[in-house]
C-alpha cells in the first residue's frame, strides 16, 4: 500500500517525467527525429549528386547528337569510326585499350 500512496503524492513528477522522456525520444528518434532528418539529408544529396552526372551525361549527348544532325562533322564521323570499326589509315598502327 505504501508504493500507491508515493504515486498518489506524486502524481505530477511522474507524469512529467514521461512526457518528457515521450518528447525526447520523438525529438531525437521516429519519422520527424533528429536521425530521420540527417538520414534525408544524405539521401537529398545522393540525389542531387545523381542529378548533376544525369545532367552532364545529357549534355554530352545532345553535344554528340548536334554534331551528327545539323552540319556533319566529318572530324567526328571519323573519330566514330575508328573507335567503332577499328579503322585506319594504311601506315597507322591501331592499339587496343
Amino acid at each position: 500500500m505504501r508504493f500507491v500512496e508515493i504515486i498518489k503524492n506524486k502524481k505530477f513528477s511522474l507524469l512529467s517525467i514521461f512526457l518528457f522522456l515521450y518528447v525526447i525520444l520523438n525529438l531525437l528518434d521516429g519519422e520527424r527525429g533528429l536521425i530521420s532528418y540527417f538520414e534525408k539529408q544524405k539521401k537529398i544529396n545522393q540525389l542531387l549528386n545523381g542529378k548533376n552526372l544525369l545532367t552532364s551525361k545529357l549534355v554530352l549527348i545532345e553535344k554528340q547528337n548536334t554534331l551528327l544532325t545539323d552540319v556533319i562533322d566529318t572530324d567526328y564521323l571519323e573519330i566514330l569510326y575508328r573507335k567503332k570499326f577499328m579503322v585506319g589509315k594504311a601506315s597507322e598502327k591501331i592499339y587496343i585499350k
